[in-house]
């Protein structure tokens, strides 16, 4: 599979069905000359299961820098690699980047092999609109930082999606739930392609209810997609009811000048309203 020098494929694997595998992933497993994967005991049950007996390298996170060069040295000797993660498409949330950049900067080849990915899986079923969407990844660990992130996807019009783990997904829900209203549709998708695959399409109030109250709805691998929010009438003479809330959000921790002019970029909204909003908050809390 190499002439002068190796290439580099970027093959795509079951994230959770082993028959979600292409016969051209197959085959490249077969005759690659290294298999560079993300947790190697991992991959083996699936080269197992299709009889492939190719040498494997570990290729992870703690690694990924040092073993990209030691990669990108075979590549130049003239053997071919294969890099896959533990599940779906690699480098969508996986390790990988370092080790394609270094290859595509010395000028070899990387060739994709296509196949499962959780996050178009999810899109897919969802009912939600795609043609324009955002990947968001993993959200961030503390609730200071996951509620950062959600104001600033408040106003976003487009669909928007991130994967979560079942250890923060009820955090996750509920830090969402103090920035954007009840009534916002999102998606759950839970377990995709296994046996326990759950795809709910709710409003974010009732989703919340749903994995609070049930211990399975906190058991897997997630994908959450949140409905773009409504477009503004830039001719609107009123705020909207979530134009109100990033204000007040914001109001808490900056002087009025600073949340009017954040609100401003995150709403679209006029400053002159706003800014008037901001007046009357004020004096709210002081009367």
């Amino acid at each position: 599979m190499s002439n002068q020098y190796g290439k580099l494929y970027v093959v795509a694997t079951p994230i959770g069905n082993l028959a979600d595998i292409s016969f051209r992933a197959i085959e490249t497993l077969k005759q690659v000359d290294l298999i560079a994967a993300e947790d190697t005991r991992h991959v083996k049950l699936l080269l197992q299961h299709y009889g492939i007996s190719n040498k494997i390298i570990s290729f992870h996170q703690h690694n990924e820098d040092k073993a990209a060069e030691n990669l990108l040295e075979k590549l130049r000797d003239g053997l071919s690699v294969a890099l896959v993660s533990d599940a779906g498409t690699p480098l969508l949330s996986d390790p990988g980047m370092p080790l394609v950049r270094k290859i595509k900067d010395a000028g070899l080849t990387v060739v994709p092999i296509p196949g499962a990915c959780a996050l178009i899986a999810a899109l897919s079923a969802a009912g939600l609109p795609v043609t324009q969407f955002s990947f968001e990844g993993f959200l961030p660990r503390t609730s200071s930082a996951r509620k950062i992130f959600f104001t600033e996807r408040l106003s976003v019009p487009t669909t928007w999606v991130f994967y979560e783990s079942c250890h923060r997904i009820l955090v996750a829900l509920q830090d969402m739930a103090t920035i954007l209203q009840g009534d916002r549709q999102v998606v759950i998708a839970r377990e995709l392609t296994k046996m326990h695959e759950t795809i709910i399409k709710t409003t974010l109030a009732n989703a919340l209810e749903l994995v609070t109250q049930d211990d399975n709805m906190r058991k897997g691998e997630f994908v959450v997609l949140v409905e773009g929010a409504a477009k503004i009438n830039k001719n609107e003479e009123d705020l909207t009811s979530e134009q109100i809330k990033t204000l007040t959000i914001l109001m808490r921790e900056c002087t009025i000048k600073t949340a009017v002019e954040l609100a401003v970029q995150i709403t679209g909204a006029r400053k002159k309203l706003l800014y008037q909003a901001a007046l009357d908050l004020e004096k709210t809390k002081k009367t």
